[in-house]
């Protein structure tokens, strides 16, 4: 009987080849043993996005946010689904929570970073 990680390496393979169904039914696999695995969530999430099931994206989405809120990928994967829905605030509040979380680990390192600019802003800090 394969495993979690037998699952997912076939998930990820299957996503590759484009074959968007049969990556999410090898995330789910994934998922059975380990439902709360953020990996293999944001797969799952990207899988769904894929094949066009865009609601389902967003709850797989919502549901890593809810297991690790300070996960700045998932907050821009979010982002994406919602502007393939055309629901542009909630992609842009995504994508602005996404930026804060990524400029507040930057100040761990880099305590005088700048702060993040505007939705769609294209200074260039020199």
């Amino acid at each position: 009987m394969p495993d979690r990680l037998e699952h997912y390496k076939q998930a990820l393979e299957l996503f590759g080849q484009n074959k968007f169904p049969e990556s999410i039914e090898a995330y789910r696999a994934t998922l059975k043993e380990t439902p709360d695995w953020c990996d293999g969530l944001h797969g799952l999430a990207m899988a769904q996005m894929h094949a066009g099931l865009l609601d389902e994206a967003i709850a797989t989405g919502l549901r890593i946010v809810e297991l690790d809120p300070n996960d700045a990928f998932a907050h821009t994967s979010l982002s994406m689904f919602y502007q393939r829905k055309n629901m542009i605030d909630e992609a842009e509040q995504e994508a602005a929570k996404a930026r804060m979380i990524s400029w507040k680990e930057e100040l761990k390192k880099n305590p005088n970073a700048p702060p993040p600019g505007p939705a769609g802003s294209m200074d260039v800090i020199q």
